[in-house]
């Protein structure tokens, strides 16, 4: 299915669009009491051959027997205090050990936390590492079981008898290593997609539905979060329509092309873009410190003979390299590709690898969330830092090869989707040569 466009461009700030499965090595508990099973950890993206994988947990040490204390129903009320750096809790029939660091930096009594602002009114920093508690389980009418610290050694300024409570479904929660980096928000459900599977799940949203209705909004919202593409229809021909898409969900990202900008051919263009030439795969604004999240192209008009647009799933492709060749994967994470955007009134230029991890060294493979962002635009790639090209010139031939295959993995004809909403981050697109005539406009934007 081929779309001819030619369209508007608006941009908005950036997503969190990494919706993926984490698989720690500990066993993982849902919500409910009897909902337990354990996930194996597999070698991680970023190890060396031969490495063991590290699975990271609140707990810094494994308990002695001194400082084994469980708290649950069974001993309910019952006061300890021994001198350990942990409190070890029984959550769902099993014992989790807990720094007391860590549960002391998570206080959100009305002394450590502002009620309205909900930020922090003390610093990580503050805590003595000394500090010590006494704890007990107690009952709560609203919230169930919590555990009860009273500190001792407490930060500086706090009034003797400073006492922290966490539930036991905060506890649990705490657990999840994903959970807890993001916020507590789930984001275990993003697919990668090749052609067929995109294909069959295209999601096309009818415009005036979308801003009328929440639950539109947020079928689409999360469809644009798994996949990271989502089509609009019978869009208002107008330069407004754009922004009223955009801000229905955050704040537009202004950029030196302005809020909005119109994309079309023209003579002399100062940007690659604005011509018939052919653009392949890329993504935009790789040049800037924060290349934006999310785009939409609004295409007004469409009247080029060759007008089609494809998208690719860079994050299916990364996920393919590492299955195949770990090492031109581990290539593309560390070898730096400079990006720039050299015209008369404007001078961008940075660098960075084609592939960026999550720098938390807790995420075991086969793991989406690893991967924090792809960025590919070889019609805005700058030259080489100069020491690339040296004497040593092993990581510049490594990363040929690995460009070599990833490229390929990006064009194979079974990953490519010929269709919009879409996360630069992950998604690239492709314009064919002839896309814009002088008659055809697309407006960007971007969030």
């Amino acid at each position: 299915m081929s779309i001819k466009i030619a369209a508007r461009v608006v941009r908005l700030p950036p997503r969190l669009l990494l919706r993926q499965i984490t698989r720690p090595a500990y066993p993982q508990c849902s919500a409910g009491p009897t909902s337990c099973h354990t996930r194996v950890p597999y070698r991680q993206f970023w190890r060396r051959s031969g490495a063991a994988a590290q699975p990271a947990q609140h707990a810094h040490a494994e308990p002695t027997e001194a400082d084994i204390s469980i708290h649950d129903n069974t001993n309910m009320g019952q006061l300890e205090g021994a001198s350990s750096n942990h409190v070890t809790i029984n959550i769902d029939g099993n014992s989790r050990v807990f720094d007391k660091v860590f549960l002391r930096d998570s206080c959100t009594c009305p002394q450590c936390m502002d009620p309205d602002s909900k930020q922090k009114l003390f610093q990580t920093s503050d805590i003595p590492q000394d500090i010590e508690a006494s704890y007990r389980t107690i009952e709560d009418p609203e919230k169930g079981l919590l555990v009860e610290l009273e500190w001792s050694k407490d930060v500086p300024h706090f009034q003797p008898g400073h006492r922290t409570r966490h539930s036991m479904e905060w506890l649990r929660r705490a657990l999840d290593t994903e959970l807890q980096l993001r916020g507590c928000v789930r984001s275990d459900d993003r697919v990668m997609w090749d052609r067929e599977k995109i294909t069959k799940k295209n999601k096309w949203v009818d415009y005036n539905e979308y801003m009328a209705e929440d639950k539109v909004l947020y079928d689409s919202l999360s469809h644009l979060n798994d996949y990271g593409l989502l089509f609009l229809k019978n869009v208002p021909e107008s330069e407004q329509s754009v922004v009223n898409i955009a801000e229905r969900i955050g704040n537009l990202k202004d950029t030196f092309y302005g809020r909005t900008w119109d994309v079309k051919s023209k003579p002399k263009a100062e940007n690659i873009a604005y011509t018939h030439q052919f653009l392949g795969l890329h993504m935009d604004l790789l040049y800037t410190s924060n290349p934006p999240h999310l785009q939409l192209l609004h295409s007004l008009r469409a009247r080029a003979p060759r007008g089609e647009s494809f998208f690719s799933d860079a994050y299916h492709a990364a996920q393919l390299l590492h299955q195949r060749s770990p090492f031109h994967f581990r290539t593309l994470c560390t070898f730096p590709v400079t990006y720039h955007y050299h015209h008369t009134n404007f001078h961008y230029h940075y660098t960075r690898p084609t592939i960026e991890l999550h720098p938390y060294p807790k995420y075991s493979e086969p793991t989406n969330l690893a991967i924090k962002r792809v960025n590919w635009s070889p019609p805005f790639q700058g030259p080489f830092e100069a020491r690339i090209g040296g004497e040593n010139q092993a990581g510049l031939r490594n990363y040929l090869a690995a460009a070599h295959e990833f490229e390929k993995l990006l064009n194979a004809e079974e990953n490519v989707d010929d269709d919009v909403f879409f996360s630069k981050l992950r998604v690239l697109e492709e314009k064919f040569e002839g896309r814009w005539t002088a008659e055809g406009v697309i407006r960007p934007a971007v969030i």
